[in-house]
């Protein structure tokens, strides 16, 4: 049994059963459309940037310690996160979970498949926007050391004990474009040098009801083609640390054991031209 992500049918019995802030992570207009009843709309989730500075880690800590206390989370709810579906959001739900993680919140859960397998199973749907009861948010500093910054990056850049994930699209990976919002969008086009490609894609399959994560063991078969294994030290970085959060919550469910993220990701690194890259094809950067 997951210990992240929970069923419609399981979620609907958790509202009623246990303090829950269940947050959609959607588009003010899809959460306006509908929603789970009583759901909060935070959609900075996703299109909150952060930098990995000093300066930047305090504003995105105020930020969202400021945005879900004011959703009502105090520590004593489960905080249920969800998008549309677990591929079309490029996984806001998941960068929500861990900015919880990075937060240090200790009841966090995802919900699988998301607003599409809410409605699938035939749950209810509201279009009412709650007032909730603003909580004091309760952060827990050691709980940052899932974030790493682009020091640390670099530095692993020279450590191949560690592996550097990269699990962007295939067009950012091999240096067509730099990012998914536009191929020129970010100055730069390649990859951090050394990074392993796992297209954060592969964590999920298909299924009659959508894309679902893969099991424990298909996840660590994906690593396993890249020479990852439970004990191995992971960086993940994607473009702005969402599709990578998909990944850190496949790779913390499968039971790898020391996972961090680059947060900052290939919209940072890119901008910065005294930090390395390896440009053009990957195998030509191999040969």
């Amino acid at each position: 049994m997951s210990a992240i992500l929970i069923s419609p049918s399981d979620l609907s019995t958790l509202i009623l059963s246990e303090p829950t802030v269940v947050i959609d992570t959607r588009d003010p207009a899809s959460y306006a459309a509908g929603h789970i009843p009583g759901a909060v709309n935070l959609h900075e989730i996703f299109t909150f940037l952060a930098t990995s500075t000093p300066e930047g880690y305090a504003e995105l800590t105020e930020k969202f310690a400021d945005a879900f206390g004011k959703a009502g989370l105090s520590g004593a709810e489960t905080a249920v996160i969800y998008e549309q579906s677990m591929n079309s959001g490029f996984g806001q739900s998941c960068r929500g979970y861990f900015l919880l993680t990075f937060l240090g919140y200790p009841k966090v859960k995802v919900l699988h498949g998301g607003f599409a397998a809410w409605t699938a199973a035939g749950l209810p749907v509201s279009t009412d926007v709650p007032e909730p009861k603003a909580a004091t948010f309760p952060v827990d500093q050691a709980a940052g050391e899932v974030i790493i910054n682009a020091s640390a990056m670099l530095k692993a850049v020279e450590d191949p004990a560690v592996a550097k994930l990269d699990v962007r699209d295939v067009d950012e990976w091999i240096g067509e474009s730099s990012s998914p919002y536009g191929k020129d969008f970010c100055p730069r086009k390649g990859r951090i040098p050394g990074a392993k490609w796992i297209e954060w894609y592969r964590m999920m399959k298909p299924t009659a009801e959508g894309p679902r994560f893969k099991s424990s063991a298909e996840i660590l078969a994906e690593c396993a083609t890249v020479g990852i294994s439970p004990e191995t030290p992971v960086y993940l970085y994607c473009f702005k640390g969402a599709r990578a959060s998909n990944t850190f919550l496949a790779l913390k469910e499968a039971g790898v054991k020391d996972v961090k993220m680059y947060f900052g990701s290939w919209n940072e690194w890119s901008r910065d031209p005294s930090l390395p890259i390896e440009e053009g094809h990957p195998a030509a950067a191999l040969g």
